[in-house]
């Protein structure tokens, strides 16, 4: 049929650019006190490194922690999503149930 546009092996469908970044909702706990910190990097070394180093005024204040969960996004704002997802009152109680082992042992 002429004028028609179908997806072929030849002419496959346009997709979107892939995107070589990665976005991390990540979680660590401090040591002394048992906290929380809840953020979002798009270089996860480079962050926790960050933290060590006092940059953060919060984790400074905390003494030393240990990273206990992150989740890797390709797109930025499921990441963004997440973080704010994972600071209400039932993220914070589903994120507790995926550590629940972790967590039952050091409480």
């Amino acid at each position: 049929m002429e004028g028609s546009h179908c997806a072929s092996a030849a002419h496959p469908p346009k997709r979107r650019k892939q995107n070589t970044n990665m976005y991390y909702f990540y979680v660590i706990r401090f040591v002394k006190n048992g906290k929380l910190y809840k953020g979002l990097t798009s270089d996860l070394k480079r962050r926790i490194l960050e933290h060590r180093n006092g940059v953060s005024s919060f984790t400074s204040k905390n003494g030393s922690f240990d990273l206990i969960f992150y989740e890797a996004y390709i797109d930025k704002k499921d990441a963004i999503e997440a973080e704010k997802y994972f600071k209400t009152g039932h993220g914070r109680e589903v994120l507790k149930g995926k550590l629940k082992n972790f967590l039952g042992r050091v409480a």
